[in-house]
């Protein structure tokens, strides 16, 4: 059953990272599957208004303030105008929100739920529970999920910290995890499985002692991206290793400290800074390198190492958060998150490179049938699938219908009510003065929806023309409402001719 869809998050294009990229490509395969997306996004500099990407996206970009990290000034009802004209000029039916540190996902979520529309969140991160900046955000994040549909995460670890975060039924939770799209990541040397069929690949060649051995970085210049640890680090592997040399990539405010190692050991000849990266430009650097060192505090799944082993790279990573999960322990070699152990994971990898004990020729072909786009987003259709309504249960609670097959990618869990009492009594549960609090909250904004039917009613908003898709009969391009409308009449026509065959008398 096709859908509506409305993708909403402070992070996306052309803004890099691990949201965004997860946001267009599962738009993308939904559209693919039949489904109508549209992306709400802030205003970028330069890019504002309604921008239509590949494929048909449209992405409406909402003129608001960003304050920290592209994320935008929290104001609750302020946003509520223009996303209930989009939303009914769009005629969509599931909002999709992303992040949970974006401000744009939290309240289209509040107001989909004040406009009786079935919701979604994702949580791409962890979060700890005893600083500050953690109780408010769980607190925030608690607010929201009290009243949604269903929530996804990328990883099993994901899901278990958002469960006691939000203090979440684990059976409203599911883990769908991020993927990548491999043949944009592909080694230098990489040979299609039909070119080498008759010829199998021979062990690699080990690296000679005074072969050079890059080691590559991506990343965020945060510091929950290890950033320090990292600092810490180098100075320690290139002493340890003459023959080693670091390109670094990114943008943060960790960029200056990065620059004053630097200066501080002299080590501009061994270390290239290459500053922010195009996402499509990711893989021209990845391929450079040997190995891929991520040395994140903190990490709900990590796309880019799946990225930098689908490039060929042998991936050094710390044991935290969700990436254990991510990749067979053969193309990684783990460290816990302290500078002597991320120093002494980096020389083991070093030293299994020179013996040539990693074929890292095979990685790519092994995370392309592990990781795809196409399975997250039929995983995802699931999730809408049940919120939807459209899956049947018998007494035992499982499906009855032809969903049966697919109830093992999904948790079971109840259709919340839309009814302002029930909404309110979800709320009133989230703490003595937080529960009442977010109660006003709710009421206020069912109160600013009353006021928007009334003085803006829905009569008055021009509903959007769907992208026309094309009709792969003939290869014409057909707006996708006729196709649909189409299709209705070809079935009318082909169930009259039925029974009119019925009704003919038999010659014989």
């Amino acid at each position: 059953m096709p859908y509506n869809i409305a993708m909403v998050s402070d992070n996306f294009f052309p803004q890099p990272g691990g949201v965004e990229s997860h946001m267009y490509q599962l738009s993308s395969k939904l559209i693919d599957r039949g489904h109508k997306v549209i992306i709400i996004t802030h205003a970028y500099a330069g890019r504002t208004g309604v921008r239509y990407l590949t494929n048909g996206l449209k992405v409406y970009h909402v003129p608001f303030w960003v304050v920290y990290r592209e994320t935008t000034f929290p104001t609750v009802f302020s946003f509520f105008p223009i996303f209930r004209n989009i939303i009914i000029r769009e005629q969509i039916e599931i909002v999709h929100g992303h992040a949970s540190l974006s401000n744009l996902c939290h309240e289209a979520i509040l107001h989909a739920r004040t406009m009786g529309l079935r919701a979604v969140m994702t949580d791409h991160s962890l979060f700890g529970f005893a600083d500050a900046a953690s109780i408010l955000t769980n607190k925030l994040l608690k607010f929201t999920l009290s009243d949604v549909d269903h929530v996804i995460c990328v990883s099993h670890t994901g899901k278990e910290n958002t469960v006691l975060r939000a203090s979440l039924d684990p059976l409203m939770v599911s883990v769908i995890p991020n993927a990548v799209v491999a043949e944009n990541f592909r080694p230098l040397s990489y040979h299609s499985h039909n070119a080498r069929r008759h010829s199998a690949p021979g062990p690699p060649q080990p690296l000679g002692p005074h072969d050079t051995i890059t080691i590559v970085v991506i990343s965020r210049l945060f510091y929950n991206k290890g950033i320090d640890l990292l600092i810490a680090a180098i100075p320690r592997i290139l002493a340890s290793h003459p023959n080693v040399r670091f390109i670094i990539a990114g943008t943060g405010p960790k960029a200056i400290d990065l620059e004053q190692m630097i200066e501080r050991n002299v080590l501009q000849d061994r270390v290239s800074l290459l500053g922010p990266v195009r996402h499509e430009e990711v893989r021209d650097v990845m391929v450079q390198g040997h190995i891929y060192l991520h040395p994140s505090l903190t990490e709900a799944f990590g796309t880019v190492i799946v990225e930098a082993a689908s490039c060929g790279l042998y991936v050094v990573c710390t044991r935290v958060g969700g990436i254990p999960e991510v990749l067979p322990n053969h193309m990684t070699e783990f460290a816990a998150p302290e500078e002597d152990d991320l120093v002494a994971a980096t020389g083991r990898a070093i030293a299994k490179l020179r013996e040539g004990k990693v074929r890292t020729e095979l990685f790519h072909n092994q995370v392309k049938q592990m990781y795809s786009w196409t399975d997250v987003a039929q995983r995802t259709e699931i999730v809408y699938d049940e919120i939807s309504g459209a899956f049947s249960y018998d007494e035992h609670g499982q499906d009855a219908g032809v969903g049966a097959a697919r109830s093992t990618t999904r948790s079971r869990a109840g259709v919340q009510s839309f009814a302002l009492i029930d909404r309110l009594k979800r709320y009133y549960g989230c703490g003595i003065w937080a529960g009442k609090l977010f109660c006003l909250c709710v009421i206020v904004d069912y109160l600013l929806y009353v006021v928007l039917e009334i003085f803006a009613p829905r009569s008055r908003i021009d509903i959007a023309r769907n992208w026309p898709k094309k009709d792969c009969r003939n290869g014409k391009e057909k707006d996708a409402d006729a196709v649909k409308a189409g299709a209705t009449v070809g079935r009318k026509r082909s169930s009259r001719h039925r029974r009119e065959k019925r009704a003919e008398p038999d010659e014989s």
